[in-house]
């Protein structure tokens, strides 16, 4: 079956197995961020936004994308220049191993996108469905707090 749809701003038109999962669509486009972890949306790290909207990627197949917006973490930034929210998650030391970070950043986008100003405890709530095995959550925590500080600020794009 044939579908169309936005990916990071750029229009897609594909020919897609009806059940294929969303999550090896993207990865067969080429976004390595969309991580493929549990299958069964349990740990986060397949997050993308859906027309604004943190979404599971393994919980969805590929034809409900059709005429919507998809947005991965490569549409943010780049390595040479990294957005706000990804540089507050390297200055705070919020990255280890890598594999939960873009969906930690799709959530806090999300997240900041509604509330420039959240508690601790509102980013603990925002990025509960994401699982992270190496830092503890601590400087996730700080990293999305760092970026909303710079939001607040003015250093955001």
């Amino acid at each position: 079956m044939r579908v169309a749809f936005e990916l990071n701003g750029t229009p897609q038109y594909l020919d897609v197995d009806p059940g294929e999962p969303l999550v090896a669509l993207l990865r067969r486009l080429g976004m390595k961020s969309v991580k493929e972890g549990c299958d069964t949306g349990d740990c986060g790290a397949c997050t993308v936004l859906l027309d604004g909207r943190a979404v599971r990627s393994c919980l969805m197949v590929a034809p409900q994308v059709q005429g919507r917006k998809v947005t991965t973490v490569e549409a943010l930034g780049t390595v040479d220049d990294p957005h706000p929210l990804q540089r507050a998650f390297l200055d705070a030391g919020a990255v280890q191993c890598g594999f939960c970070t873009p969906g930690m950043v799709l959530v806090a986008y999300e997240l900041l996108g509604r509330n420039d100003d959240p508690t601790p405890d509102e980013v603990r709530e925002a990025i509960a469905g994401n699982l992270c095995r190496c830092t503890g959550y601590v400087k996730i925590v700080d990293a999305v707090l760092l970026a909303a500080r710079w939001k607040r600020e003015g250093r955001w794009r």
